[in-house]
């Protein structure tokens, strides 16, 4: 098992397959389904390499499996905050272990940048995603924001960590 950064070597296509993969099984009766069968894994390749985003891959005997993507956290509010904007698996990598190895590796990454504090978007009804972060530390707080995908209205609900030296201050 390996995590890298993402390289302008690598095929944006296989990213965009894990992203496609993932969406397909994670999101499967929480985002319309009609939705989810239209989505390609073409259509996340040229919108992978972002200014101002880092991009994670994690590779099993040389295949791609899982990618995170951070970066400084796009919300004013949380400007001092970084922020996961995604983690995907490959549907059968989920559940064994891989996941928590990348969530390490992407906070490390973003204290490693300066910011102790964390911040992440989760659907609100995918409880799988949920029950990992908290088990990982992420804490919900009670910001929300509401999404249509699909043509559904959903909400999304903003995790937060902090690293042990600021675990006293006061939570949101």
């Amino acid at each position: 098992m390996e995590i890298r950064y993402l390289s302008l070597e690598d095929d944006f296509k296989e990213i965009g397959r894990i992203y496609e993969q993932s969406w397909k099984y994670a999101y499967k009766n929480i985002i319309p389904q009609s939705y989810l069968d239209s989505i390609s894994g073409d259509g996340w390749a040229g919108s992978i390499d972002r200014d101002n985003r880092t991009n994670l891959v994690m590779l099993e005997n040389g295949i791609m499996i899982g990618t995170s993507c951070i970066c400084r956290s796009r919300w004013e509010s949380h400007a001092d905050y970084g922020e996961i904007v995604s983690l995907y698996f490959l549907p059968e990598y989920m559940g064994k272990g891989y996941g928590g190895k990348l969530l390490d590796r992407a906070v490390e990454e973003l204290e490693r940048r300066g910011f102790p504090k964390i911040l992440l978007w989760v659907l609100e009804d995918n409880g799988r995603a949920r029950r990992f972060y908290e088990k990982h530390g992420f804490v919900c707080s009670e910001e929300c924001k509401d999404e249509k995908i699909g043509g559904k209205k959903l909400r999304e609900v903003m995790y937060e960590y902090r690293d042990k030296d600021t675990t006293n201050e006061k939570m949101r």
